[in-house]
């Protein structure tokens, strides 16, 4: 099976491209396979490049413990960069299906390849409280004025009420804040909160340090893969949460393990757009 690997600052995934390759086994049980960073190729996961009937073109995502995901952030803009740079596409502007729904991208190209993948994440909803309130312009306005009704969520962390506020970017987040990430163990509290009852299809996790309004540094866990270097879903979530919290403008630039995100958010619609890089690691062949 002819593969590439890709990553979005650090979130690495390896990309099949479905309009020449056939599977040569159950897409979850490959996704586990390909994922092992000893014995496969290494990644947060597989990603499948398939045909769309109401897009441009689909992508299929799988966690590396052969999960399914909704949505990729960084995922969504290596498929981008992938199709325009290996000529299945010459438009800049084109639309992916995603079990989320379809997302728009715009590509930045400087010399014939991708250097820089926008893509339109849509509304964001709000899920705390058990609420699930779709953020409009009207609505994301009316959340800012009363911030602290219905934005913010405890939870029982370890026997601790903790202060979170839940997000979907299509797939669910839990956002945390701290006055500093050092000395976070993220190993030990990620799985707890993205397995707590709270979340009975588990929740992605973030620990978020406001630097000032424009700017955050993001740590993620998330929900099927662990800890990764990056997560573009998160950073919209993070960035989401800090602008309701009053915390933060429009524009959020967040700081990830793998690089920095752009998030902004567009007044007029509501629609969260974020940008940054996607990067071509290196081909190959996977014997199963």
């Amino acid at each position: 099976m002819r593969f590439t690997k890709m990553h979005g600052i650090g979130n690495d995934y390896v990309y099949v491209n479905c309009f020449e390759e056939e599977l040569p086994m159950d897409p979850a049980r490959l996704s586990e396979l390909v994922s092992d960073r000893h014995f496969g190729i290494g990644s947060d996961g597989l990603i499948l490049i398939k045909p769309s009937e109401e897009a441009d073109f689909a992508m299929d995502i799988y966690n590396a413990d052969g999960s399914r995901a909704m949505m990729c952030g960084n995922g969504i803009r290596c498929v981008a960069k992938y199709v325009y740079d290996h000529g299945m596409t010459n438009v800049t502007t084109f639309r992916i299906e995603t079990l989320a729904g379809i997302k728009e991208v715009d590509l930045t190209v400087k010399d014939g390849t991708v250097r820089l993948v926008s893509v339109d994440m849509g509304l964001p909803k709000l899920l705390s409280g058990g609420q699930e309130l779709e953020l409009s312009p009207d609505v994301y306005a009316g959340c800012r004025k009363l911030p602290n009704k219905g934005v913010w969520e405890q939870l029982d962390v370890h026997g601790c009420a903790k202060e979170m506020i839940a997000i979907s970017m299509g797939n669910p987040h839990a956002v945390f804040y701290m006055e500093a990430l050092d000395g976070l163990d993220i190993a030990s509290i990620g799985p707890f909160i993205e397995k707590h009852p709270r979340f009975p299809d588990r929740t992605n996790v973030e620990f978020v340090q406001v630097i000032d309004r424009e700017n955050i540094i993001m740590r993620v866990w998330e929900r099927g893969s662990g800890e990764t270097m990056a997560c573009g879903t998160g950073a919209c979530a993070s960035a989401v949460a800090t602008m309701l919290a009053g915390f933060g403008d429009d524009t959020i630039n967040v700081r990830l393990l793998g690089g920095t995100l752009s998030i902004r958010r567009d007044e007029s619609t509501g629609h969260v757009i974020m940008t940054g890089p996607a990067t071509e690691v290196f081909r190959g062949d996977f014997d199963v």
